[in-house]
């Protein structure tokens, strides 16, 4: 549970001229069971632009998604009875692309990894400015919107085939279950197959410019993606590190042996469409365009 102190708002709270002519932000479902907690964001919130609505527990939170479309949640991670981690599992399972930020008075690193691998876009810790909150609520919302129109195209590396439209993604016809943000990192990663991807290229595509400094999130789904996608998650054949690089994803068959030297790809062992192609050209998958690490470099991802 988040107390008024701890949530330390700090913006206005009246409704400006912008709040009453523009109402496009979005929709967002805001759980906490503190009424007053609840009230400051909406307030807030509202006053910014966004459509809110309110839910005192993670059970009516559940109950509010079945009937009414939310773009996102905001959810605070300690209420009694069904807790934020477990309400955003359901929530997700409920209505797959939808953003979930996670909203806790703890900065625990386990605590926040267990709220990403639960399913949740984003972790923010109180107290935080409201313009901090804004605009990793609206990062969220890009990238959740950014994903709900993708191709109804296959690609296809190895045993590995990603229908975008679908969101689905099978090893050897066998679905393979990933939460939306495992699906963004695994879709960019495979529609530039064989090519390596820098960790700040990848914070910044699947997480948003703001998330540069924020290798924790990658490391933590790339284990995750490698648990799920590999024979052996301890020697990955597919999501392949690049040491002091970042990550690529390749085709097995297509692979360098081991005492032979990496060349540079000629071909990304992908059998891809046009669509994967324009993918490519949209983002960005020149690694010379791809904006650098800056700063001492973080350890290794593994």
């Amino acid at each position: 549970m988040l107390t008024p102190e701890r949530v330390s708002l700090k913006g206005s709270f009246g409704l400006g001229k912008e709040s009453l002519t523009h109402r496009q932000e979005g929709k967002i479902l805001v759980v906490d069971d503190e009424a007053s907690v609840r009230r400051a964001l909406h307030s807030t919130l509202f006053s910014l632009g966004f459509d809110i609505g309110e839910a005192s527990s993670g059970e009516e939170a559940i109950a509010i998604c079945r009937i009414v479309r939310y773009d996102g949640v905001l959810l605070d991670i300690n209420m009694p009875g069904k807790g934020g981690i477990e309400t955003c599992r359901e929530l997700g399972r409920l209505v797959p692309g939808m953003a979930i930020l996670m909203l806790s008075v703890n900065d625990d690193q386990e605590r926040k990894i267990e709220a990403l691998e639960a399913g949740a876009d984003d972790y923010v810790t109180k107290p935080f400015h409201v313009g901090e909150l804004t605009a990793r609520i609206r990062a969220a919302l890009r990238r959740s919107r950014a994903s709900a129109a993708p191709t109804e195209e296959v690609i296809t590396v190895g045993e590995i085939e990603i229908h975008p439209a679908r969101r689905l993604v099978q090893k050897s016809g066998h679905a393979v279950h990933l939460t939306p943000k495992e699906f963004d990192l695994l879709y960019y990663l495979i529609a530039h197959a064989g090519l390596p991807i820098t960790h700040a290229r990848l914070l910044h595509v699947v997480w948003g410019a703001e998330y540069a400094n924020q290798v924790e999130y990658l490391r933590t789904f790339v284990r995750q993606l490698r648990r799920k996608l590999e024979d052996d998650a301890g020697q990955p054949k597919y999501l392949l590190t690049d040491t002091h690089v970042g990550y690529r994803f390749v085709d097995p068959a297509h692979a360098p042996s081991p005492d032979k030297s990496p060349a540079a790809p000629e071909s990304n062992g992908a059998k891809q469409t046009a669509t994967a192609a324009g993918f490519r050209r949209k983002h960005g998958s020149d690694n010379s365009a791809q904006p650098p690490v800056t700063g001492s470099r973080p350890a290794e991802p593994g």
